[in-house]
């Protein structure tokens, strides 16, 4: 697998995510290669600007806790993992879209990875920068989401029932992502 097949992922079919599934990944190996590093990213990019950005990047940032606030951080990113894996296979199996429990991990370690990236646009002083890379990050994964949900499941010929689904895992996704950076701003 080649970094143009990666980066087709949340724009592509079947292909790429076929690829993906054959490589039969296990839940800890992907929590050991992909989550954990990729976890680190947001935390570490944040402390970083927490502790070289004065108030004008937001007002009262540097002001806070980031030690404290980035290991909360890191901690509830890892736990989002696991509880993302679990609600992805019960909502796919609560609308008859079976879907291996590998394979619900596999998605729940994939669809985030814009998300951790973005947090590089925290490099540059800037939160118009910031924001405009995290608005992307959550369009991408919510791509992601969409077509690793058409891709991964055992679907019948009902798109309907495929889309509410993915809408279903795509809300709880934004909600979960929300609650993390609420719980950065609450400390």
């Amino acid at each position: 697998m080649n970094i143009t097949q990666l980066l087709s992922l949340p724009f592509s079919g079947n292909g790429v995510w076929q690829d993906l599934k054959r490589m039969d990944l296990s839940v800890p190996f992907l929590a050991w290669v992909i989550v954990v590093p990729m976890s680190f990213l947001p935390p570490v990019l944040l402390y970083y600007a927490g502790t070289h950005y004065d108030d004008s990047f937001i007002s009262g940032f540097a002001d806070k806790e980031w030690r404290f606030i980035t290991t909360i951080l890191f901690l509830a990113e890892l736990l989002t993992f696991f509880v993302m894996g679990w609600l992805i296979r019960s909502v796919l199996d609560s609308h008859k879209l079976g879907i291996e429990y590998q394979d619900a991990y596999l998605l729940a370690a994939i669809a985030p990875l814009p998300l951790w990236l973005s947090s590089l646009a925290l490099l540059v002083p800037v939160l118009a920068v910031s924001v405009v890379a995290v608005m992307t990050g959550l369009f991408l994964s919510c791509a992601l989401v969409y077509q690793g949900v058409r891709s991964l499941c055992h679907r019948g010929d009902n798109d309907v029932v495929t889309m509410s689904a993915t809408y279903t895992i795509m809300a709880a996704s934004v909600l979960a992502w929300g609650i993390l950076m609420a719980l950065v701003w609450a400390f």
